[in-house]
């Protein structure tokens, strides 16, 4: 179903549906600061698997990141993060950066990776945060595609329905998205990288 949501002032009844959804093993596609993702609760690992279905990988060789709250949600899935690179965070974050992070134990094993690391977001997006912080533990996420050969990623949300109605159970309209993807930061090395230039200038 498509569900249309204001930023600024989203309908609790339609929020409430969303987070049951999730909690029942639903994926939904949601806009971010940056270009509309797909996603589900990260404990749910055959809602997990469906995802990976769709995109023809395997979920330990997924790039999937976890969209977060805000900053207090990530001790519970990173190891201690230093001084220097916790700054870099507090400064661009919420924000339309992705920063690869060492993870924990409490990583669910069905998304771990070989290399032990996450990409973690806190966009600047008041939906998706707003649906993070009332499912009380982050989700999944991974970028829309488009098939297009010179358009990336789909911007309008009813096209994206009309792709993924029979695929996904939610597609929030949250309006135009965009069509640059985060700026990946990977902080697991001695030095911090930006490993793929997208949107946002990061500021250290």
């Amino acid at each position: 179903m498509l569900l249309k949501i204001y930023p600024e002032n989203p309908d609790e009844r339609i929020m409430r549906r969303i987070i049951e959804c999730l909690k029942d093993g639903g994926i939904i596609i949601y806009p971010t600061d940056t270009i509309y993702g797909m996603g589900c609760d990260i404990f749910k690992s055959k809602t997990v698997e469906r995802i990976a279905e769709l995109w023809g990988i395997k979920p330990a060789k997924s790039t999937f990141s976890f969209i977060c709250h805000d900053l207090s949600q990530l001790s519970e899935f990173v190891k201690p993060i230093d001084n220097h690179t916790f700054k870099i965070m507090k400064a661009n974050l919420p924000g339309p950066f992705t920063f690869i992070l060492n993870s924990n134990n409490n990583i669910p094993r069905h998304i771990q990776s070989k290399r032990k690391t996450v990409g973690i977001r806190i966009p600047d997006n008041p939906i998706i945060r707003e649906i993070v912080r009332q499912l009380g533990n982050p989700i999944m996420s991974t970028s829309v595609h488009d098939d297009d050969e010179i358009l990336e990623y789909t911007t309008d949300p009813e096209l994206i329905y009309e792709k993924f109605k029979d695929k996904v159970d939610i597609v929030i309209d949250g309006g135009f998205g965009g069509n640059i993807a985060s700026t990946v930061v990977d902080c697991t090395g001695d030095e911090i990288e930006i490993t793929r230039e997208g949107k946002g200038e990061l500021v250290f």
